[in-house]
This record gives structure tokens, C-alpha cells and sequence, in this order.
């Protein structure tokens, strides 16, 4: 599956962006979809995921109340709202495909990376 990953930007403490994940051509309910991020220096870090099927999210605890995943099946989107953006929340996202599946490893599908930068 290919990804188009968007909505990156730079925004201050406290702000919000909101991260697309395009997977056009496919039934997202047949796809778990998620988010890795990657700070410099940093492991990877799983972020957020919407499981196939009924669409079970998952978020890191770094994220939760924070971030909010979801899943639009008529423009085979997947979103990330993520509000009260901190300057730890800075690093490049990836959106990650994993078809039938409750969880998201990235198994058959990475989009390319969109950078996240918050200033303090």
C-alpha cells in the first residue's frame, strides 16, 4: 500500500496540527493505520494506531489526551489531531500500514516522513 503522509508544520507550545495519512485506492477497514515518530538522537516511537476493522485506537502514553486518531473510509484518510503540542512531540512523523490487523508496525506499508517542530 502507499502512503501519502501531510500537514506537518512548525507551530509554538501549545498549538495543534493535524497529520493526514492518504492511502488512496484501498478500504482503510481492511488496514490498521498508525503513526511512528522519530526524534533526532531518539528511538522510534509508536504514537498512535487505528486497528482494521471496527477501528480500536491505541495511543503512547507520551500522547494520550492529547492525540486523536481517526478514519475517514470515503477518502481512505487517516488523521492525526494532535493538540497542546509540546516541544518533546517534535520529530518526524511516519504513517505505517499493516494489512487485517489490530496493531500497526509498519508491516506493509511507510509513507514518507513529515516533520513536526514545536518551540517553546
Amino acid at each position: 500500500v502507499q502512503l501519502q503522509a501531510s500537514g506537518g508544520g512548525s507551530v509554538q507550545a501549545g498549538g495543534s496540527l493535524r497529520l493526514s495519512c492518504a492511502a488512496s485506492g484501498h478500504t482503510l477497514d481492511n488496514w490498521a493505520i498508525g503513526w511512528f515518530r522519530q526524534a533526532p538522537g531518539k528511538d522510534r516511537e509508536g504514537v498512535s494506531c487505528i486497528s482494521s476493522g471496527r477501528g480500536d485506537t491505541y495511543y503512547s502514553d507520551s500522547v494520550k489526551g492529547r492525540f486523536t486518531i481517526s478514519r475517514d473510509n470515503d477518502k481512505a484518510t487517516v488523521y492525526l489531531q494532535m493538540n497542546d503540542l509540546k516541544p518533546e512531540d517534535t520529530a518526524v512523523y511516519y504513517c505505517v500500514a499493516d494489512r487485517l490487523s489490530a496493531f500497526c508496525s509498519g508491516h506493509d506499508g511507510w509513507g514518507q516522513g513529515t516533520q513536526v517542530t514545536v518551540s517553546s
